[in-house]
Parts: C-alpha cells; sequence; structure tokens
C-alpha cells in the first residue's frame, strides 16, 4: 500500500522524557518555594511572581532543543529560536569532542550554521539516516568541502553502536 502525502519528519526519540523531565524539575521548584515561603508566613503576591518567574527560566534552561530532520533539511528548535540547515547543500561539517560531549556543526551553502550533540544523532538512528542522505547529496552535487571524512567516522560510530544494540536486543551478544 502506497503512503499518500508528504512523508512525516524524524524527530528525536528521547525529546519527550526529556521536556516532561524539565517540566517536572520546574513544577517541583515552584511548588517547593511557594509552599517554604508560604509556611514562612512571607508569601506576597511579588514573592509569587518571583517564584513563577524562576520556575519558568528553570524549565527554559532544562527543555533540550527539539531536533527535527526531513528530506534534505535538519532543525533545531529551541523556547527563543529555530535553526535550520539544508542537509542536501552543506558545504563543511566538524565534530569538536572536549572529551565530555562531541558537538557536530554543520553550515550550508546559504550560510546557515547549526550545532548539535552528535549523541542525539546515535540514540535517533531515523534522524541519522535523513542526515546521511542528505549528506550523500552534498557529496553528489559537490558543495561539501570539508568534512567527509568526520561523517564517515560518525557514521561507522553509529552504525556500530546500532549494531550492537541490536545483538543485545536479540539475544546474540
Amino acid at each position: 500500500m502506497r503512503r499518500s502525502g508528504p512523508l512525516s519528519p524524524a524527530g528525536d526519540r528521547h525529546w519527550r522524557g526529556s521536556a516532561r523531565l524539565a517540566t517536572a524539575c520546574s513544577l517541583v521548584f515552584c511548588a517547593m518555594t511557594m509552599l517554604v515561603d508560604w509556611n514562612a508566613g512571607t508569601l506576597t503576591t511579588p514573592r509569587a511572581v518571583l517564584w513563577l518567574t524562576l520556575s519558568a527560566a528553570i524549565f527554559a534552561v532544562l527543555l533540550p532543543p527539539r531536533i527535527t530532520a526531513g528530506r534534505g533539511w535538519l532543525m533545531m528548535r529551541g523556547p527563543l529560536r529555530r535553526r535550520v540547515v539544508r542537509t542536501d547543500a552543506l558545504v563543511s561539517v566538524h565534530l569538536y569532542d572536549d572529551g565530555v560531549t562531541a558537538q557536530l556543526a554543520l553550515r550550508d551553502a546559504y550560510g546557515r550554521r547549526l550545532q548539535l550533540d552528535s549523541r542525539t544523532l546515535t540514540a535517533s538512528p531515523l534522524l541519522w539516516h535523513e542526515l546521511d542522505r542528505g549528506l550523500r547529496r552534498s557529496l553528489e552535487h559537490g558543495t561539501l568541502i570539508h568534512g567527509e571524512d568526520v561523517l564517515q567516522r560518525l557514521g561507522d560510530q553509529i552504525d556500530g553502536r546500532t549494531a550492537e544494540a541490536i545483538l543485545r536486543a536479540s539475544g546474540l551478544s
């Protein structure tokens, strides 16, 4: 059976759980601060507004960006802004590894940049597949100047981890 309409974009599988955690942490902070302030008898309207504002700030800091990818594009949407790069027109790809996290920096032919944690791609094979498909198109078009080796290493690493997970789940490892 054939699908009608466009394919749905691939997204980060773990984003919903991270968003729930950010929501829970900010709500617990808000409830605890108001409860302590109310118990001390010092809860006033300005102080309640202060606690609500601080809770909203905690939520904004803890909420991870939502990453989605489709045919030829990758988008990272945060609480304040949205970044999109054309994966089928990438010019350079850099991997910055500081020992704690590895950040993948992408730049397209239109001057747009996007930087994301490489663990997101490892945890979401569909995102990696869409990025890899766009990278192959960039190579076909000849726009990718720097980063082919970086992507090959990252692809091998992601494919290896996916294979290990499949073997572990099937009981062969």
